[in-house]
């Protein structure tokens, strides 16, 4: 492959958009998987063992801080990738080599390792110390990839493209197909990967600029086609775990008060309102939307950075970087749609969130995509700082204090939602600070009670509410005000689904 203007030639966004564009004008030709049934069989105990060899690392050796390391194919990830290498002079194809992977003690016949390929690969950086390698970024299966900053570890994974997820048709799972990425000069501090997408209904081009640091950025540039119409086309998507956490407590005993790799869902709409939406593990599927023009900012994120909410030394849930999604440009109209999916457990993903357009690109047509992916334990710092913000919500049983001091539960649920930031910091405890509160008709509202937190240097709204049908979810909104300023943003919740 050469892509040459005079004596020099570069590879684009526009090299892999013309692959995207003729994959698209054609029928879908799914991809066929070459993997024996010893790799397809395997249990993921065994696919563990099948390690790429430290010694063998891609660019290990080069004048780049940058690393390439990959993995084999097994289990379900049963259809190699093609993975290039761009250099000044060339596009070459890696080639998968069984002596570049180490197979522990799963017993597997030479012949089977001939012609495979890889299952995805991972990037690796010196994020923590200048002279260890950590994982940065990782992508393997569909067109799902994580990455980390310093300090973190991996929590919720991003992905290109969502296709009529949680609708009764069924969703369907673009993958990236081919991969083509950039050697780094020596001083360059960021690395480009450029990624085809292919689906039944869909096809995409990606560029995609990984940024290591503090707060590990990746630039996202895509142009997508439509093979066929699509009923639901969810942009930038974030995928995560909510198991239980302070609004939603475990109902089994368990020394970990919280479980989640992100517990909200935050929206900065293109009017300036923000929103704060605690995450639930429903009974039932739950789909909540939230209507937005020219979206300036949204994301899955982990607030809470207290290890003892968490207490648990082995997964680290402290430490799980939060997915902020900046648009470049106008998005237009559309909606941010939240989507949970009960779970029994943390080895599910249950919760996504990604933009849906109002227009969808005809079928040939292209849309153009572009914005900042932030994977960040920072959360004041993708905040307006003018505003303050809900730092926890509480469930709790309902109760009235007796004349003999004790608290007697009355049948009813509260919730307790601490709101703080500088701006509330910075005002006295008597001050004016009110609320605007609204629920739906599925609830009476028995109490709604603001008082100062000392402690947090914030406000504390406590609601006491009785729910009507418990078979009916129940919204409700809140914010902080002070006559007719806005000093908080808007807590939105929903009480789900109780069979």
């Amino acid at each position: 492959m050469a892509f040459c203007v005079g004596s020099s030639w570069a590879f684009s966004l526009g090299d892999v958009a013309s692959k995207a564009e003729k994959l698209a004008a054609a029928p879908y030709v799914p991809a066929k998987s070459n993997l024996p049934a010893v790799f397809r069989e395997m249990a993921f105990a065994d696919y563990q063992q099948l390690r790429f060899r430290e010694d063998k690392g891609y660019w290990r050796d080069a004048e780049t801080p940058f690393e390439l390391r990959f993995y084999h194919q097994g289990m379900h990830f049963d259809v190699p990738v093609k993975i290039n290498e761009v250099t000044a002079t060339r596009v070459r194809e890696i080639p998968y080599d069984p002596e570049s992977f180490e197979f522990g003690n799963v017993d597997i016949d030479p012949a089977a390792l001939q012609n495979l390929g890889f299952a995805g690969f991972k990037v690796l950086y010196p994020l923590n110390k200048k002279d260890k390698q950590d994982e940065l970024m990782t992508l393997l299966g569909a067109s799902y990839f994580r990455v980390v900053g310093k300090g973190q570890v991996y929590g919720l994974s991003a992905r290109g493209l969502a296709i009529d997820t949680a609708l009764p048709s069924g969703e369907e799972f673009p993958r990236f197909t081919e991969f083509w990425v950039e050697r780094p000069q020596a001083d360059r501090g960021s690395l480009l990967i450029y990624a085809l997408l292919d689906s039944p209904r869909a096809t995409g081009a990606y560029r995609m600029e990984v940024t290591p640091g503090k707060d590990s950025i990746v630039d996202v540039q895509a142009k997508v086609f439509l093979r066929a119409p699509v009923e639901k086309l969810g942009i930038a998507p974030l995928t995560s775990m909510y198991l239980f956490g302070a609004n939603q407590p475990s109902q089994q005993l368990n020394y970990r008060p919280q479980l989640h790799d992100s517990e909200g869902l935050a929206i900065h709409a293109g009017n300036g309102e923000w929103i704060w939406r605690p995450l639930n593990n429903p009974k039932r599927l739950a789909i909540s939307s939230y209507s937005v023009e020219n979206p300036r900012g949204f994301g899955l994120l982990q607030r809470t950075r207290d290890f003892g909410r968490y207490e648990d030394l082995d997964d680290r849930y402290e430490l799980r970087p939060s997915g902020w999604i900046e648009p470049v440009g106008d998005w237009g109209k559309g909606h941010v749609e939240l989507v949970e999916i009960p779970t029994p457990d943390e080895t599910n993903d249950n919760i996504v969130a990604f933009w849906v357009p109002e227009k969808k690109p005809a079928p040939g047509e292209a849309i153009d995509i572009a914005y900042r992916l932030h994977f960040s334990m920072d959360e004041p710092e993708l905040h307006d700082p003018e505003l303050a913000w809900v730092k926890q919500t509480r469930l709790s049983t309902g109760d009235v204090k007796q004349s003999n001091l004790i608290r007697q539960p009355d049948g009813s649920t509260a919730l307790i939602v601490d709101f703080v930031g500088p701006n509330l910091a910075e005002l006295p405890a008597d001050a004016p600070v009110s609320t605007q509160v609204s629920v739906d008709d599925n609830v009476e509202l028995v109490e709604n009670n603001l008082r100062h937190n000392p402690v947090t240097e914030g406000w504390r709204l406590t609601l006491r509410l009785r729910v009507k049908d418990p078979a009916r979810p129940v919204e409700l909104r809140a914010a902080l005000v002070d006559g007719e300023t806005t000093l908080s943003e808007t807590w939105s919740y929903q009480i789900p689904v109780h069979d």
